[in-house]
């Protein structure tokens, strides 16, 4: 057989049984996630494992297992508990391929309250460090590739050096197909509910207290996209996100606010539009319009870049395949339309010439 089953034994160390028990999770759910990704069976004793399962899936295996019991431990060596995330995170990055696991060791960390934050798989990494070396910055792909969190981590990393003196957050008020109705409160509380995921981000990285010590100081600024024209910002780190939601007219308009010593970070998924039949996304616009500009970064993320859970990615890819069909029947339609006036052209070529 090419693909013979096989065994591979090996021991983790240090032996520290408190480490172990984090490593293999509640009831072995830590385990059994590894199992159900490469189809092995996983035992052990102690420190001492057996896997059992596909030659060339053993020592990936191997590899992830020893990866995560390395994370079961701080900076101080105090056991540290793991979580689902954590190890879908790092089958995610083990499943990459090497060229991308070459470059993905080329990571930037950036420090916040919450700890370092680096990017999670070759994408990740290359759309941080766009961001630190360009002033205007594209993140596009599907929900769930952190294009929203990484840039508000680089922001929070740009205020705490100085590099900049405020933050700014925005996104056009557009419902995801429902509506809304007249909302109470304030400009700040009336746009709270969009801007939710930004407040997230922030308030993990910074805390809840600093969070709003910031927002009473102006320090940061939460406004609707709406209400950007006619400013200049400058000093300032600015975030658009949900940009696959503004006009072509917004899209022009916010990239014209920006000043000097600014950097600006634009997120969205082009496949998520909710703006009226009839209206081009901003976004699809500056892509065709904007690609060929120097000194822009266009990051582009793909459903293998989800780090949200497993079933999510696998959603994304089903959704991408529908479009991809889709797209391609309309193809097909297109040129057997396009076969046919032809056909009756020459048809009637022919009958006018008998």
């Amino acid at each position: 057989m090419d693909n013979p089953i096989t065994s591979l034994e090996f021991s983790l160390s240090p032996f520290e049984p408190q480490r172990l028990a984090f490593l293999w999770g509640p009831f072995d759910d830590n385990l059994r996630q590894i199992e159900r990704r490469y189809r092995v069976q996983v035992s052990y004793r102690d420190n001492q494992l057996r896997l059992v399962g596909l030659t060339e899936q053993l020592e990936p295996v191997k590899q992830i297992i020893e990866s995560l019991y390395g994370e079961t431990a701080n900076a101080q060596g105090k056991a540290v508990p793991l979580s689902p995330e954590q190890v879908h995170l790092v089958i995610q990055q083990q499943q990459q391929e090497p060229t991308e696991q070459q470059f993905d060791e080329e990571q930037v960390s950036i420090k916040t309250k919450k700890g370092a934050v680096k990017g999670r798989n070759a994408t990740q990494s290359a759309y941080v460090r766009n961001i630190q070396r360009h002033d205007v910055t594209f993140g596009i792909g599907p929900a769930g590739t952190g294009k929203t969190y990484l840039a508000v981590a680089c922001a929070v990393d740009s205020l705490e050096k100085g590099e900049v003196r405020r933050i700014v957050l925005t996104r056009p008020a557009v419902e995801a197909g429902e509506k809304l109705g007249f909302l109470p409160g304030d400009l700040a509380q009336k746009v709270d509910p969009y801007l939710r995921p930004l407040y997230d981000a922030l308030f993990e990285m910074l805390g809840f207290e600093k969070v709003e010590k910031y927002l009473e100081r102006g320090v940061i600024e939460i406004a609707p996209l709406a209400y950007m024209r006619g400013r200049t910002l400058s000093d300032a780190f600015i975030i658009l996100d949900e940009s696959q939601n503004t006009t072509v007219e917004q899209m022009k308009m916010f990239l014209t606010r920006i000043g000097f010593n600014a950097k600006a970070v634009i997120t969205g998924d082009i496949t998520q539009v909710d703006l009226p039949r009839g209206q081009y996304s901003g976004l699809k616009h500056a892509m065709d319009v904007l690609s060929e500009v120097p000194d822009l970064s266009f990051n582009f993320f793909k459903a293998k870049d989800v780090v949200r859970h497993p079933v999510v990615q696998k959603i994304v890819m089903a959704y991408e395949a529908f479009e991809q069909k889709k797209l391609e029947a309309q193809e097909e339609a297109k040129q057997a339309e396009k076969q046919a006036a032809k056909q009756a052209a020459l048809d009637a070529a022919n009958t006018s010439k008998d």
